[in-house]
């Protein structure tokens, strides 16, 4: 059955420079509402990348957790997190802590474990003065406007992303792997195809080669889908890099990503990714109340600068292996 045969009964509002929009009057009881909806809005989501939901009145924790389970059913635990966020309840988080002064490029939410998520689930609890907006980018569309000799490249090779983990910047490894006990994080390591290396200060350092296009799981189309250029450090503004570089030396940044064969990828190529991003971005201005869902596959996202108080809560759902073919998962795994 065609997708929006399924979503028929809502009126959506295509829109080429904004993320589909569907305004709905504030139902008496919003979890049922979801709950009712959910097939016809993950077919719109599947359908347009993306879908903002207009007067849900989402203003507090629990009525969004309750949204959210009604959407997704059970959320995801978050494993391998580049950053610690604050948790509102099983599966419902913050948003990424990140200065507000600073945008953060389009990515692909957790691209980089074997199981990512294939729904996200962002909604606005309160919305900043200015700036904050969660943009989308579709993930064909970009694919199909970058190089072809650059997503040659990555496609047959793939993508590294190496993590060193300290005390300082990012996720702590109870954050990211659940747990600190090093048997425990080498055992997760294994069963994920990420080589995992305690230096003698016992930092642990870690590598995992991943795919840099998969094909979406329902419609089976090719998707530019990695977090190359996000966790790049040609992204990082040059006071930050250079700071960095100086504390924790070129080989020991918190992240960074390299391409499958080991080579640095240069600075050209990072902006060559992020200025097409930026030419297939869609934004509209959070307001209180407002739900996103995106497909993670499909879809990228970012956050722009922001002025004011903004909160954001995030759940993640649906988890996928977007390709088990690829020749880079397939070598990470030997």
């Amino acid at each position: 059955m065609p997708f929006s045969s399924l979503a028929s009964p809502l009126d959506v509002e295509p829109r080429p420079d904004r993320p589909a929009l569907l305004r709905v009057e504030p139902p008496d009881d919003a979890p049922r509402w979801a709950a009712e909806h959910r097939e016809a809005l993950r077919a719109q989501v599947t359908e347009h990348g993306a879908l903002l939901v207009r007067g849900l009145g989402l203003r507090d924790p629990d009525r969004t957790g309750a949204v959210f389970a009604g959407l997704a059913g059970e959320l995801l635990t978050e494993r391998e997190a580049f950053a610690p966020r604050e948790v509102h309840g099983p599966g419902l988080y913050s948003s990424t802590p990140w200065p507000a002064n600073q945008p953060m490029c389009m990515h692909h939410e957790l691209s980089y474990p074997f199981q990512v998520p294939g729904l996200l689930l962002f909604a606005c609890l309160t919305a900043p003065e200015q700036g904050g907006a969660t943009a989308v980018a579709d993930a064909e569309e970009v694919l199909r406007a970058l190089p072809g000799g650059l997503t040659e490249r990555f496609e047959r090779e793939g993508w590294i992303l190496t993590r060193t983990y300290n005390d300082e910047i990012g996720a702590s490894l109870t954050e990211s792997f659940g747990t600190a006990d090093r048997t425990e994080i080498e055992r997760y390591c294994r069963a994920n195809a990420i080589d995992c290396t305690w230096l003698p200060d016992g930092t642990l350092r870690t590598e995992q080669r991943r795919n840099a296009v998969v094909r979406h799981p329902v419609t089976g189309r090719r998707c530019w889908f990695n977090q190359i250029a996000f966790l790049n450090e040609w992204t990082l503004a040059p006071e930050v890099r250079e700071y960095l570089v100086d504390v924790y030396g070129p080989d020991g940044l918190p992240f960074n990503t390299r391409h499958g064969d080991g080579s640095p990828i240069s600075e050209d190529v990072v902006q060559t990714i992020n200025t097409t991003y930026e030419a297939h971005t869609r934004r509209d201005p959070w307001q209180a109340g407002d739900l996103l869902l995106v497909d993670n596959i499909r879809t990228a996202h970012s956050r722009e600068a922001y002025r004011g108080d903004r909160q954001i809560l995030v759940g993640m759902a649906e988890p996928v292996r977007p390709a088990e073919d690829c020749p880079a998962v397939e070598a990470s795994e030997r």
